[in-house]
């Protein structure tokens, strides 16, 4: 129709002049057929009104109150393998107070003193690597739940250093932790960036499913008004942070077909690999 604008404008006006509800067609809000405006038609850009969840992924805006859950942090591992490709990020260092047993030095100490005991302490180990997880939520991204709560839950268990925030497809000027608190909880992204380091590793996870609007233009994002688009808090994340990656659950196959996956993967300099355990092997060699 022109751009995002003209689709908002055109938007009030058939607001406006529509008495009734309407069902089929290519001009009013309702349901069915090629308008732009309501639920379970068919429109390549189109502001989705009143409709149960998604159909082709493709709404520019979403007209409905959602409601998200958080990932579990207690899902069982169902393979073991995730863990073992999280663990080739684990880096030690030995820092803190003599306060472990280090049984070797204190046996071979103990043999040089012919058998009068000489206990060696070691620092104890911490796991040196910090991690900011970033978490696509709600939408596109319930198809993938299962999978994204075993990277959570391995996660949870092989970082000492690790923050995690939610986010709805694209960064924004606000983060969350509490989904269930996201409109009255939020978190200044600029704040996140100026907390972090840049030596912490960050980790996005999203299926980068969604309309072009939504990174390249203010107003674009599908659930409120945006100031800035969302290109600018990515650049801000890759300019601030040293190493970051973008895992994708998203089949590989399918990146193609999508514009917005495209978007992301260039604005992340190609540093986004698939949601397996082949792509977070290589994810996390571009991070160490």
């Amino acid at each position: 129709m022109g751009g995002l604008d003209e689709l908002m404008k055109t938007l009030k006006e058939r607001l406006e002049e529509q008495q009734k509800r309407h069902a089929g067609g290519n001009k009013w809000v309702g349901t069915g057929g090629t308008s732009p405006f309501g639920a379970y038609g068919y429109n390549p850009e189109g502001v989705r009104i009143g409709q149960d969840g998604n159909r082709n992924r493709q709404a520019v805006k979403v007209w409905d109150k959602r409601e998200y859950k958080n990932l579990d942090t207690d899902r069982e591992i169902s393979s073991r393998t995730v863990k073992l490709a999280l663990k080739k990020l684990r880096k030690f260092a030995r820092t803190g107070a003599s306060d472990t047993l280090d049984l070797n030095e204190t046996i071979r100490a103990t043999a040089k003193q012919g058998g009068m005991l000489d206990v060696k302490m070691a620092p104890e180990r911490h796991n040196a690597v910090k991690v900011l997880m970033l978490f696509d939520i709600g939408g596109s991204m319930d198809d993938y739940i299962h999978t994204c709560e075993e990277l959570f839950s391995a996660a949870h268990s092989e970082f000492k250093h690790l923050e995690f925030y939610y986010f709805h497809n694209c960064l924004y000027e606000h983060v969350w932790q509490d989904n269930a608190r996201r409109h009255s909880n939020v978190i200044d992204t600029m704040t996140l960036i100026n907390k972090f380091t840049s030596d912490y590793k960050v980790i996005f996870v999203g299926d980068a499913t969604m309309s072009p609007y939504e990174i390249a233009y203010p107003g674009g994002s599908v659930e409120h008004y945006n100031e800035e688009p969302g290109s600018a808090w990515l650049q801000r994340i890759t300019n601030h942070f040293d190493k970051v990656a973008w895992l994708n659950p998203q089949p590989v196959e399918h990146w193609p077909y999508y514009q917005s996956i495209g978007f992301i993967k260039e604005l992340m300099n190609n540093r986004m690999y698939a949601l397996s355990l082949d792509g977070i092997s290589r994810a996390i060699k571009e991070l160490s």
